[in-house]
């Protein structure tokens, strides 16, 4: 027997539905906020109601004739005085209203759970904001909590969320081993599996400490709404920047979200960037997604130490220079690459001399993107060649009037390969993956006021751009689309971002369909 199809408004309307239920709860919100006094006065009577029959019902036989008697005698003495029924009449809704209001109890505190963890975590903290000396400690074993907790905010499993908790001014909050051992603390005593933000004001002797929301891992690669010389390195907390952009998440769905944004150019304070993770944080993505943006505006030389093929995408592209893995090529390219700075700074300055407006083909960005140099390095000291970074030198230091980038991408065992010329003038820096506190402030200067994550996913840690602050950061994901573990949508979502190649370019590898 053939199937009959479902009647329409149950397979196309789900939508028409949702919003007839929304429309519906909300007129029902309105209907019950309006009539919210009618409905007090109408419980208020019905509750006047029952304890007049309960009353009836206690008095004894033999008193209910006075009983009757003095009622009717009152209702008597109402109606004959003026305005006496209008009087009875608002008296009678005024107990209405009395009576029939709401009798739950509003919660001005907190409860025992909370209490106890609290006062728990006030006898934990009284060893470090307290000394001997102090003739009025505000931290003492079996001293008053309150004094010392401003505020605090708990979630429905009883676990603190926020909490504002003042310090003595002796406290060396200004050190930070100082500061470490208290966040430690906190950390321990408000729930492990959490990031916490810990905001110390050492001018007024007070530290918040909030539970920060999980930083989204489902935005894949895409067309961000940017303007020339800006590049998304990832996005970060809603209160740390204070600009949004809409993308597009992995449901299909459109949503603003914070962007961590890296400027780049002649204006730029920090033009070049140093990345620094462990194997599989997510280092040669953010490369990866740094490239496809600059394809928008500018032109691409990528060198690969490790020499995986992770860049095997971006070969033949419009506007990708070279892609190169062995060491002579990233010799030749590197060389290529200080000759056209210089070949740059030359024609910008006769232009200038000249009065004339700078070349276009000196106005267009080079981006320089090196990838593992430490490898290219140890290549190179078994050749007995020089280091390949050391023809960094000239791109780094007068890139920035050049219209040229640079991008190095590294592991946290081979920074010591860094020459100082690639630490010293990559100000923008990027730690991603799990990290100490040391190896975090040795990569970006200082120690994040965050603690670390419990899982750290990939493209997951910390952007500093310059002297600013130190930002959460969630790389945009942007796998290798060639690579077999790439989902069919993240592979679609990069391989739309590219340009197309050439036809005497090597052809598309066929895309299975999923």
């Amino acid at each position: 027997m053939a199937r009959r199809p479902l009647p329409r408004i149950l397979t196309g309307g789900t939508a028409s539905l949702a919003r007839s239920r929304e429309l519906a709860r909300t007129a029902a919100d309105s209907a019950t906020d309006v009539l919210h006094p009618l409905i007090v006065i109408t419980r208020g009577l019905r509750r006047l109601a029952a304890a007049g029959r309960r009353k009836w019902t206690e008095t004894p036989k033999d008193r209910r004739g006075p009983l009757i008697f003095l009622v009717a005698s009152v209702i008597l003495v109402v109606a004959l005085v003026p305005y006496g029924p209008l009087l009875a009449l608002g008296t009678l809704l005024a107990t209405a209203a009395w009576q029939g209001r709401d009798r739950t109890p509003v919660q001005t505190g907190p409860d025992e759970a909370h209490v106890a963890r609290l006062r728990s975590l006030y006898e934990a903290l009284v060893p470090y904001f307290s000394v001997a000396e102090d003739p009025s400690p505000l931290y003492a074993h079996g001293g008053e909590w309150e004094k010392a907790f401003a505020a605090y905010d708990f979630d429905d499993d009883n676990r603190i969320t926020r909490l504002v908790l003042r310090y003595p001014a002796y406290f060396t909050d200004g050190e930070a081993e100082s500061r470490a051992r208290i966040e430690q603390l906190l950390h321990a005593k408000s729930g492990r599996g959490r990031e916490y933000h810990f905001d110390w004001d050492e001018e007024g002797n007070q530290l918040t400490v909030t539970v920060l929301d999980p930083l989204p891992t489902d935005i894949a690669a895409q067309r961000f709404v940017t303007a020339p010389g800006e590049t998304v390195l990832g996005f970060t907390d809603k209160t740390s920047v204070q600009r949004t952009l809409p993308v597009t998440d992995a449901a299909d769905e459109q949503r603003d979200v914070p962007p961590v944004v890296w400027r780049t150019g002649i204006r730029s304070t920090e033009p070049h960037l140093l990345a620094v993770g462990q194997p599989g944080s997510g280092t040669t993505s953010l490369l990866r997604s740094i490239a496809v943006q600059a394809l928008q505006h500018g032109d691409v030389v990528i060198v690969e130490g490790a020499g995986t093929g992770e860049y095997a995408c971006l070969v033949g592209r419009p506007g990708v220079l070279a892609v190169e893995c062995g060491l002579s090529g990233a010799l030749a390219t590197l060389e290529w690459a200080a000759g056209e700075t210089e070949r740059r700074l030359i024609a910008a300055n006769r232009a200038r001399q000249a009065g004339q407006p700078t070349p276009e083909d000196c106005k267009r960005p080079l981006w320089i993107l090196l990838d593992r140099p430490s490898v290219l390095g140890h290549l190179a000291a078994a050749d007995g060649v020089g280091d390949p970074q050391t023809l960094l030198q000239v791109p780094l230091r007068h890139g920035r009037a050049a219209a040229v980038t640079v991008v190095v991408a590294e592991q946290f065992d081979s920074l010591d390969a860094l020459l100082d010329p690639v630490r010293q003038h990559t100000r923008a820096r990027v730690a991603l993956g799990p990290a100490t506190p040391a190896q975090l402030a040795d990569v970006l200067g200082t120690a994040p006021r965050t603690t670390p994550t419990p899982d750290v996913p990939p493209g997951r840690g910390y952007a500093r751009l310059g002297p600013g602050p130190v930002h959460r950061l969630q790389v945009p994901a942007t796998p290798d689309p060639y690579d077999d573990a790439t989902s069919e949508a993240h592979r679609r979502a990069v391989l739309e971002l590219l340009p197309e190649r050439s036809a005497t370019s090597e052809p598309e590898p066929a895309i299975a369909e999923g």
